[in-house]
């Protein structure tokens, strides 16, 4: 139990040292961290709703922080490139993002264009419907996306790696509300970056 908190400890200061320096991206992930923690407790109520906020609010704000706001150049706070970050990400980097929130985004294409999924769904009944229909299909892609990725880290490095990623995953919005509360509030003062020194690689 030790090794798996130190584990998982360790994933969440790599995440937070290599990808949070953007105080823009700190604000838009404690957004993110409020609507998650509400889908949590709506998940139980209404599955449907519950993914429409995760997934309408609390990831596209998340994922935009990383893909507009965060610098992308070398890191002069850790010492390394941006590439190499990419290279030793062990969830989802930028990469693998991209191919998520495309995959998010075709989504309510395809229930738009084949409103039953080929005969797997009852046709919706007007927009509610349509929408219900799409908060459960990225409630799949959520859920198949985590187990993907964790057993995708079960062969490529042990089955620890894979359930401390799972783990963090998950409750990441809990450690990102405690980590980023102060965010906006520093963002408003005019602060711009976590680290200061590091405003050249913005």
């Amino acid at each position: 139990m030790t090794s798996f908190r130190a584990q998982l400890a360790e994933q969440r200061w790599d995440d937070h040292r290599f990808y949070h320096h953007s105080l823009i991206n700190q604000s838009l992930h404690f957004v993110s961290a409020c609507t998650f923690i509400t889908a949590y407790l709506v998940l139980w109520i209404d599955p449907a709703v519950a993914s429409l906020m995760a997934w309408g609010v609390a990831m596209t704000s998340r994922q935009a922080g990383h893909f507009f706001f965060e610098p992308k150049a070398f890191d002069h706070v850790n010492g390394v490139s941006h590439d190499h970050k990419e290279e030793i990400k062990v969830g989802y980097n930028l990469f693998r993002k991209y191919v998520l929130m495309s995959l998010w985004a075709a989504v309510p294409v395809v229930l738009l264009v084949q409103p039953t999924l080929f005969g797997l769904l009852i046709r919706p009944d007007g927009v509610e419907a349509y929408l219900r229909h799409v908060g459960i299909g990225w409630l799949m892609l959520g859920v198949g996306a985590i187990a993907f990725r964790t057993v995708q880290l079960f062969f490529i490095h042990d089955v620890a790696t894979g359930l401390v990623w799972a783990t963090k995953i998950v409750t990441d919005p809990f450690s990102d509300f405690r980590l980023y509360k102060g965010a906006p509030r520093r963002l408003l003062n005019g602060e711009r970056m976590d680290h200061p020194d590091d405003v050249a690689a913005a």
